[in-house]
């Protein structure tokens, strides 16, 4: 996921109140905001903070948490998590302050404001105690205060005022001196108490950017500094119940890296990576998602502690790899939407294809081009994202149409496609792009060309970059856009394979009775409150033995009414089954009552694998090897298998 550049404009109040823009950019720039957190004064998991703006010659401004951070695509409201916000004047006079809705407050007479004082409560407790509609931030986003680990994501903790967005911060944090500490926000200075028990980090930020980009972790840390090339990778692990260390990780890490910086070339555009790893047990307190957010130079993420080491080393190639290709876009290549972005009412960028698709694809791809799994392998990713993108989601919608309003429905239901049909877009537009050229264009050339024209700090404009994109490549690029990324067009994805020597072969697979290869038999409308079968019940030969139709509404399963409410109930018992069980159904087709009354017999359905086409030519095969990087790939996996 997760992952942004922010360049903001000062408020147009300041401006209106007769303010010149030297006048502001002074006030910026001596005054920096003066935050601070003490986690030796935490009560009942809440950390106390103070914000000192310095002064201001407004008479009323506007405080504010992120409703919305970079990379999460969703609402997270962090300032659900401040719990009683005080403003004191320069005597220690409480000030009025106007709650206006979750994320702001409003404070008059702040011309007298001397400092905000607020405590903060953390998301991973409230994970485990919210309802199923109560969005909680995602895991990795979140926040944590505990005794023995702090996950200070800071957008959870420091907020900014509308005036003072580009202004820059100090940050001191006051721990316990037995604390690790790790950031990717260099300290610029340690101080210790008096009788040695606590210890003061203090920080520098250029802007509010800079503290919602650069999270850290302190308490009982597993942490190690190591070289990749030029690379200086920083490794905190947080195992709860000490199941995995750095030691054990550190390698794989490594080759991951190293693989990931070979792949990207002169793109690579860091000196140094952090990653914070928090493995989560799942048990009260804990947090329950699983996954990561992207920041430039570092990410966090949450995996599970009950892994074993070669379960884990896999999550965190698949998942942390993603995040490290988030350098490329949307870090490096991004819009005006990216750039600029409004922490409370931000506006979408069209183009999650690239900032999330693409950067997926990277992620899977890599392993394959690097040798660090075989094209068979790959083959199955491949697969596994096509059968998910078609069974889980709306495979005729458009992605640009989605990406824009991406906090809307249909769109936001749909957001996980951006990660199974999405790399998918990557993969056919790679292919395509080393059809055209011969083998000597691809994905990862096009996006270092964009690169070369954007940068970190110049955004493109998000309506025109993919005409920029066809006028840099080829027509089929363009079609392609234009059908099934503007348009809504499913792919037939045997067009794309062929072109590099694959085709799909069928088998015959047993199941059971809830699903097909196509994905789950059974759909619901909760408008109309009602389950009925799905289109992919023609895959599943129980079904289409015993007469049932796509449409069909459930209206009882084995004496016991289908209704919204208990579908998930008659779901387990239908998975539950066994050969031989007594089914009986009562179904309504177009008002007319069916009963299906049988014993339950095994249930097949046909999958299709990708395979290498054994009459594929000798130029399809050519691309098929510049795009998996069959030869170097072969010698790889070689020197591994002899290493092993």
């Amino acid at each position: 996921m997760k992952h942004i550049l922010v360049v903001a404009t000062f408020s147009i109040l300041l401006f209106a109140c007769g303010t010149s823009k030297s006048d502001i950019s002074d006030l910026a720039y001596k005054n920096p905001v003066a935050a601070s957190i003490d986690l030796t004064k935490v009560v009942d998991d809440k950390a106390p903070v103070t914000i000192n703006p310095g002064r201001f010659i407004l008479d009323t401004v506007i405080y504010r948490m992120p409703r919305i951070i970079q990379g999460s695509y969703a609402v997270e409201d962090f300032g659900k998590y401040i719990e009683d916000l005080k403003a004191f004047d320069y005597s220690g006079t409480i000030l009025p302050v106007v709650r206006i809705n979750d994320n702001t407050w409003q404070i008059a007479n702040a011309t007298r404001l001397d400092k905000l004082e607020y405590l903060v409560n953390d998301t991973f407790d409230l994970e485990n105690h919210a309802n199923s509609r109560e969005e909680i931030p995602f895991s990795p986003g979140g926040t944590n205060i505990s005794p023995e680990n702090y996950v200070l994501n800071l957008h959870g903790f420091i907020g900014y005022f509308d005036a003072l967005k580009n202004a820059q911060y100090t940050l001191d944090i006051t721990a316990p001196a037995i604390f690790e500490r790790t950031s990717a926000l260099q300290s610029t200075n340690l101080k210790s108490s008096p009788d040695g028990t606590k210890i003061t980090t203090s920080y520098f930020a250029p802007r509010y950017f800079d503290i919602t980009d650069n999270p850290m972790m302190y308490g009982n840390l597993d942490v190690e500094e190591f070289m990749v090339g030029d690379v200086k990778i920083v490794l905190s692990v947080y195992s709860p119940n000490s199941k995995h260390k750095v030691s054990t990780l550190k390698a794989t890490v490594s080759k991951m890296m190293e693989a990931q910086i070979a792949y990207l070339g002169d793109m690579n555009a860091t000196s140094r990576y952090d990653i914070y790893l928090y493995l989560t047990d799942r048990s009260e307190g804990q947090p329950k998602g699983i996954g990561a957010l992207e920041h430039h130079t570092s990410t966090v993420a949450v995996l599970l502690e009950n892994s074993t080491e070669e379960r884990l080393a896999k999550s965190v190639i698949d998942i942390v790899g993603h995040e490290f290709f988030h350098i490329v876009t949307p870090l490096t290549v991004h819009s005006e939407d990216v750039h600029y972005f409004d922490y409370n009412e931000p506006t979408f960028s069209k183009h999650l294809w690239m900032y999330e698709g693409v950067t997926e694809y990277f992620a899977q791809h890599f392993q394959a081009y690097q040798g660090l799994i075989t094209s068979e392998d790959y083959y199955k990713v491949v697969n596994s994202e096509i059968h998910r993108s078609r069974g889980y989601y709306d495979d005729e919608m458009s992605f640009t149409e989605m990406s824009e309003n991406i906090l809307e429905e249909p769109f936001k239901s749909n957001y996980g496609n951006v990660y199974e049909k999405g790399p998918l877009l990557g993969m056919c537009l790679d292919i395509l792009l080393r059809e055209e050229s011969n083998g000597n264009r691809s994905m990862l050339s096009l996006m270092k060309e964009l690169s070369n024209i954007y940068g970190i700090e110049k955004p493109f404009k998000d309506d025109l970059l993919i005409d920029e994109i066809i006028d840099m490549t080829y027509p089929s690029i363009g079609e392609f856009f234009k059908t099934h990324i503007v348009g809504a067009t499913p792919i037939d994805y045997s067009t794309f394979l062929e072109k590099v020597g694959l085709t799909f072969e069928e088998t015959r697979v047993e199941i059971g009775l809830i699903q097909s290869g196509a994905g789950s038999v059974f759909e619901a409308d909760k408008d109309k409150g009602i389950v009925f079968f799905s289109s992919n019940v023609k895959d599943n030969s129980f079904w289409v033995k015993n007469g049932v139709n796509e449409n069909d509404i459930v209206k009882s399963v084995n004496g016991k009414a289908a209704t919204i409410e208990n579908a998930r109930v008659i779901l387990i018992q239908l998975y539950g089954a066994k050969i031989g069980d007594d089914i009986h159904l009562v179904i309504d087709r177009n008002g007319e009552e069916i009963i299906i009354k049988t014993k339950l017999t095994q249930a097949y359905s046909t999958k299709k694998n990708i395979v290498e086409n054994s009459k594929a030519t000798s130029a399809q095969i050519k691309i098929r090897k510049a795009w998996l990087n069959n030869a170097s790939n072969t010698e790889m996996l070689d020197e591994k298998s002899k290493s092993e």
